[in-house]
């Protein structure tokens, strides 16, 4: 069976998204939200904070690995931060070349690099030679800033660089999120590289799955949002559930709500619960009408143990309408 891999997305794929999305089941592996390295040493508690899962060997609670992204332009600093991070990630450490946010892309970070295929190439052979052997430094990005014109050439720059595989998101920056993903290019890619390469972008079912491995060429997929939509689409892939949502998985999306909420609120460090939980029905809709109905309803509430209570509530009457009669 070919690999699943929970992307990292962020703002959404939290360390406690992480936890719960891979409790579900399904994921081979996880990669971190970025940790954003500049001109600094970042201190052990950014690890600590981004990335709990340190504290158990780079796992997550359920035991599928995790994979430390980090995010910036200096080679130096980079490998730098690259060596500290490895210390405490086993799983191997990422490079983001892909993030297309205004706020990283201001400072030549994220996508932005792939208009300079040498700085990519530096960027790698710096970390790489900084990182233990064992260690694989790996890569995400996306098809170029605004053409597909230099696809090509920062593909073969990560890989020449050092990097042991490619995740290839079939867009570029200025394409954003809007569809359809090119996975055609992934197989050109896929094709002028020597390193695996992971298909990434719109797969929200298992016919994208299907259509992405097919048109790509490649056997393991990266799940972003397709997976926050649907939190059971791995176990749909793997075939351990119903091929299509249906209305009596909702208690099971309710349950995940549930447990995600109780997560948030144990962890001191976190605030806004209320409005990760908004962003993740928002999510949900796209798969179940029930989540709009459940997003109304606390639309306006800013306290957590409220809105968890609505989500409990929600559940105990779901339990009572299919409890028989006596």
């Amino acid at each position: 069976m070919s690999r699943l891999l929970l992307a990292p997305m962020e703002g959404v794929a939290d360390f406690v998204m992480r936890d719960v999305l891979t409790s579900v089941g399904g994921y081979d592996g996880c990669v971190s939200e970025f940790v954003r390295v500049t001109g600094s040493l970042l201190p052990a508690r950014t690890y600590e904070r981004e990335t709990p899962e340190i504290r158990n060997g780079g796992y997550t609670a359920s035991g599928t690995p995790m994979v430390i992204q980090l995010l910036g332009s200096d080679p130096e600093w980079l490998a730098r931060n690259a060596a500290q991070a490895a210390t405490v990630s086993p799983h191997g450490i990422d490079l983001n070349f892909g993030c297309p946010a205004k706020v990283v892309n201001r400072h030549g970070g994220g996508a932005m690099l792939l208009a300079t295929p040498e700085l990519l190439h530096r960027i790698v052979s710096t970390v790489r030679a900084a990182v233990p052997a064992r260690i694989a430094v790996t890569a995400k990005m996306r098809l170029g800033v605004s053409d597909t014109s230099l696809a090509i050439a920062c593909a073969t720059a990560l890989a020449e660089g050092g990097a042991a595989s490619l995740v290839v998101h079939a867009r570029t920056r200025d394409h954003g999120y809007r569809p359809p993903a090119h996975w055609d290019w992934i197989a050109r890619i896929a094709d002028a590289v020597r390193v695996p390469v992971v298909a990434n972008g719109e797969v929200w079912t298992v016919d994208d799955w299907a259509r992405c491995r097919a048109v790509s060429g490649c056997d393991d997929v990266m799940i972003g949002r397709g997976a926050v939509s649907d939190p059971f689409l791995a176990l749909r892939i793997r075939g351990q559930m119903a091929r299509q949502p249906s209305d009596a998985e909702w208690p099971l999306v309710l349950g995940c709500l549930a447990d995600y909420l109780k997560k948030l609120r144990a962890r001191i460090a976190i605030h806004h619960e209320h409005g990760r939980v908004k962003l993740w029905l928002g999510y949900l809709k796209r798969t179940w009408p029930q989540a709009a109905e459940l997003h109304d309803a606390i639309r306006r509430l800013q306290d957590s143990a409220e809105i968890l209570g609505v989500i409990e509530h929600a559940l105990a009457r779901i339990g009572q309408q299919s409890a028989p009669a006596g």
